[in-house]
């Protein structure tokens, strides 16, 4: 049997909406910074490769949840036009003006909403991107269920989720990091004590691949996949919506 890593917490971390929302607006200056630091830079091409499990055309109307600062909008250039939801109004005014300075504004556009209730009519979208949000939404399987409502038969799921390695050696020296550099190092850039606490005791508390999956087929999705990326530190989702 291969070695499976886990991160231990002891109870599950708050997510209520208000809390989220608050935590993530205090770090959004920093966000950006923080992701290319503490990714190694890599976490544009994990954005990317979920971009590309899409298969866009050019016509495609994209919603991208849990948007942040629109990393993802701004690099799924081949859709036709991109809406950005999140419930974090200091990450949308970054996004924004990230969008504007690229020239993008005619095509992403933003709207402040919750995953679990998202402000798209039933059936309105080609394609749906949530890049290491769905772990903070206080109940996934609903959010789950509105992302399969607001798409269009035939349309595509792309999510990126953190995981924990499986390969021995690299697990250990991964929670490692995980657990005690990573802290120190995003308090010390965000100034926020429990934003970088949150990051690990929310990835040790979301469901293991295998459950992910199952809740997507249970909110209807078929086709659905889990693919390792960068060792298992990253999984990527996919599925279609019959």
């Amino acid at each position: 049997m291969p070695f499976v890593a886990t991160v231990s917490v002891s109870t599950s971390p708050d997510k209520a909406p208000d809390r989220i929302a608050s935590m993530f607006d205090a770090i959004a200056p920093r966000y950006d910074l923080l992701n290319r630091v503490l990714s190694a830079g890599i976490d544009r091409r994990w954005r990317a490769r979920a971009i590309r499990t899409l298969a866009l055309t050019g016509g495609e109307r994209l919603l991208d949840v849990c948007t942040g600062t629109a990393d993802v909008a701004l690099q799924a250039r081949a859709a036709a036009r991109v809406l950005g939801v999140d419930f974090a109004p200091a990450m949308l005014s970054i996004g924004l003006r990230k969008v504007r300075t690229a020239g993008e504004a005619n095509r992403i556009t933003f709207a402040r909403g919750d995953a679990a209730r998202l402000p798209v009519a039933d059936r309105s979208v080609d394609a749906v991107t949530v890049a290491f949000g769905i772990r903070n939404v206080q109940h996934p399987e609903v959010a789950c269920l509105e992302m399969a409502r607001v798409l269009r038969s035939g349309g595509r799921l792309a999510i990126l989720e953190f995981g924990v390695p499986r390969v021995p050696g690299v697990s250990t020296l991964y929670l490692w990091y995980f657990r005690h550099l990573l802290p120190l190092v995003g308090r010390a850039v965000s100034g926020h004590t429990a934003a970088y606490t949150y990051l690990p005791a929310s990835v040790g508390t979301f469901p293991p691949p295998a459950a992910f999956m199952d809740r997507l087929r249970e909110a209807g999705f078929t086709d659905v996949r889990a693919d390792s990326l960068t060792l298992g530190i990253v999984y990527l989702y996919t599925a279609r919506k019959p």
